[in-house]
């Protein structure tokens, strides 16, 4: 089982790499944020998965162990193959994932190309305890509802899923806070982070 490589890279594609490793060439597929992060290093250092079928071995490198763990945690849902996983994860941080998914906010998966209602619905089922379990941005008890009610706030007054994912996941643990205090607070950071 290959779970690292560390070499440099030689070529890139739309959603692959090719690492050199002692004169050997990988190919590795990856979401559009990792090929981001490695497209100007001298040499890299990726966590894999390997996808072995009848007809191909697929690699698929990560720059954070975090992202193979919601990774490999996708590919246990029934119909959700390591392409869709790995789109889930272009266009969510691993940590904005969780946090959907821990929410129950099965409309915000909706929005990323290829998933429709049946599959993000059977995501949530299927992760949002075990998620929530091992995650420790997923909030916990009853914050889930105010939560995803700042999600869908948010992505109402335009803001992209993603966005609107990272704003609730830098908000405080506070059980304390209104639903209108939470919205304020994830303005107010997306406000900061857009200057």
């Amino acid at each position: 089982m290959i779970t690292t490589l560390k070499g440099k890279v030689e070529l890139l594609g739309v959603d692959w790499a090719v690492i050199q490793v002692n004169g050997i060439g990988y190919k590795v597929f990856m979401s559009t944020a990792t090929l981001s992060q490695i497209q100007n290093a001298a040499e890299v250092s990726l966590f894999t998965h390997l996808q072995v079928r009848e007809d191909a071995l697929t690699l698929f490198g990560f720059t954070a162990f975090e992202e193979l763990g919601i990774f490999e945690t996708m590919l246990d849902v029934s119909g959700i193959g390591a392409r869709l996983a790995l789109a889930l994860l272009s266009a969510f941080k691993a940590d904005e994932l969780a946090t959907i998914i821990a929410t129950g906010n099965a409309d915000m998966l909706c929005t990323v190309p290829g998933v429709g209602k049946k599959t993000a619905s059977r995501i949530v089922l299927e992760l949002k305890d075990k998620v929530a379990r091992s995650w420790a941005a997923a909030p916990a008890g009853g914050n889930g509802t105010i939560d995803n009610d700042v999600l869908a706030a948010l992505t109402a007054l335009g803001y992209s899923g993603a966005e609107a994912a990272r704003a609730v996941v830098n908000l405080p643990k506070n059980a304390e806070l209104s639903l209108e205090d939470k919205i304020k607070l994830a303005l107010s950071g997306l406000s900061d982070s857009g200057k």
